[in-house]
C-alpha cells in the first residue's frame, strides 16, 4: 500500500540481528511487535549490511518496518516496550554496537523532532546507515525526514555512495 506523503501519524522501527537465526530473530521481531501494539506492519525487504562502528563482528540482516499506532502512545512508552521487547527476544547487554539477537530502534515518531538524554527522534544515526535508508526508501519514498525535509528517496540518492554496503536479500516479511 502506498504511503500516503499527508499521513503524518507514522511510527517507524528499525530492526537488525547479527546473532543467531537472524532471519527468524527478524521474523520473530516484526510478529512480536504486531502483536504487542495490535497493528499490522508494513515491513521492508530484508537487507544484509556489514557493521560499523564495531567492526569485527557478524554481518547483520536488516529491515524497517512501520504502523500507524491504536490510541495513544507516547515515544518514551514506546522506547521502553522496545526495549522489553528485546529482551524477551534475548538481547543481553554487550558492547555498543555491538553483536546482537535483536536490535529495535525507533527511527521515526510521527512528524516529531524530540531530543531528551535517552532518545532522538528522528534517530541521531539515520542519515549515515545505509541499512536503515535503503530500506525507508524502499517502503516509504516519499516520506520526509522532519529536519530537512527531504523525502527518503531524495537522502538515500544522496548518501548512497558515502555508506556502508548494504544488499537486499529477501522481500517483505521473512517466512
Amino acid at each position: 500500500m502506498p504511503l500516503a506523503m499527508n499521513d503524518n501519524n507514522l511510527i517507524f522501527i528499525g530492526l537488525g540481528s547479527n546473532l543467531g537465526d537472524s532471519l527468524m530473530n527478524l521474523k520473530t521481531a516484526v510478529e512480536k511487535l504486531e502483536a504487542t501494539f495490535q497493528v499490522r506492519l508494513t515491513v521492508s525487504s530484508v537487507y544484509r549490511s556489514e557493521p560499523v562502528e564495531v567492526i569485527d563482528q557478524p554481518w547483520f540482516f536488516n529491515q524497517v518496518a512501520y504502523f500507524t499506532p491504536n490510541g495513544e502512545v507516547t515515544p518514551l512508552n514506546l522506547l521502553r516496550q522496545l526495549k522489553d521487547l528485546e529482551k524477551q527476544l534475548g538481547r543481553t547487554p554487550g558492547v555498543r554496537y555491538g553483536p546482537r539477537v535483536i536490535d529495535l530502534d525507533l527511527l521515526f515518531f510521527k512528524n516529531w523532532i524530540f531530543q531528551c538524554d535517552c532518545l532522538s527522534i528522528p534517530h541521531a544515526q539515520l542519515l549515515k546507515r545505509s541499512f536503515v535508508l535503503q530500506p525507508l526508501a524502499e517502503i516509504a519514498p516519499q516520506w520526509p525526514d522532519p529536519r530537512t525535509g527531504l523525502t527518503m528517496s531524495a537522502i538515500w540518492e544522496r548518501q548512497k555512495e558515502k555508506l556502508s554496503f548494504c544488499e537486499k536479500v529477501a522481500s517483505g516479511k521473512v517466512s
